[in-house]
């Protein structure tokens, strides 16, 4: 049972290209879907991977559109997010996905939530932090150089999920190496002086209340990334005044 629990963690976390053998034939990548003719007056680009698209909970409940919805409460009408993100990617594959999505112009604001599948797949963390400083030179130029309207949430904790907890692996090791990649993302996007959401602390609660936890029992609830917008909410609105 452990090793089934193994490879479909693995499913959940790594789906897409990787440079390992996958552990499964043809894992699906979870693409984000196209957005809808939404209109308003401002523009939102999201960049990432699983977390940014709302695996496993409906597009509404993710938080880059429940962050639009928190914004247009406050009189901000913004356009339906354009999101770059599929499950499973890496900073390296976002580059990639970036580069052939071949975008024009720029946007009002840009959201970054990138590098849970390189820890998950043990990638050197220096190859992190040299491609995580690239994509957040890249969204600050899809936000037209202005620093002030980039905002990167952390990588929330996955082994605080029921997932993560019978992955086999050791949540507090998994907690730790969680901590290295934010703490690398933290100093790169401050040194960058680009805002930076800290939202892992309280990922963490996924531990003991299960309503955090989307139905595949890895990824977040609507509740969780309502939480995510929340934060974000006060920062964005700001800079769209």
């Amino acid at each position: 049972m452990k090793i089934l629990l193994n490879l479909f963690l693995f499913s959940f976390l790594t789906s897409g290209c990787t440079k390992h053998a996958s552990m499964i034939n043809d894992p699906v990548i979870n693409q984000a879907p196209t957005p809808s003719n939404g209109t308003g007056n401002f523009t939102y680009l999201a960049l990432g991977d699983s977390y940014t698209i709302g695996e496993s909970v409906k597009q509404v409940e993710s938080f880059p559109y429940q962050l639009q919805n928190l914004l247009k409460a406050k009189g901000s009408i913004v356009a339906n997010p354009k999101i770059i993100a599929t499950t499973g990617w890496t900073t390296d594959e976002l580059q990639a996905a970036i580069k052939k999505e071949n975008l024009k112009g720029t946007y009002n604001f840009v959201t970054l939530l990138i590098g849970v599948n390189n820890q998950y797949r043990g990638y050197p963390i220096d190859t992190y932090k040299k491609e995580f400083a690239e994509l957040l030179q890249t969204a600050t130029a899809f936000a037209g150089g202005d620093k002030s309207k980039v905002f990167v949430v952390s990588i929330p904790d996955w082994g605080a999920t029921p997932f993560g907890k019978n992955s086999g692996r050791n949540p507090a090791t998994i907690a730790t190496e969680i901590d290295n990649y934010n703490a690398a993302s933290q100093a790169i996007t401050l040194a960058a002086g680009i805002s930076y959401t800290d939202i892992t602390p309280a990922s963490r609660n996924a531990s003991t209340d299960k309503s955090l936890v989307a139905d595949d029992g890895l990824h977040p609830s609507g509740k969780m990334y309502g939480e995510w917008a929340d934060a974000l909410l006060t920062k964005v609105a700001g800079v769209l005044k």
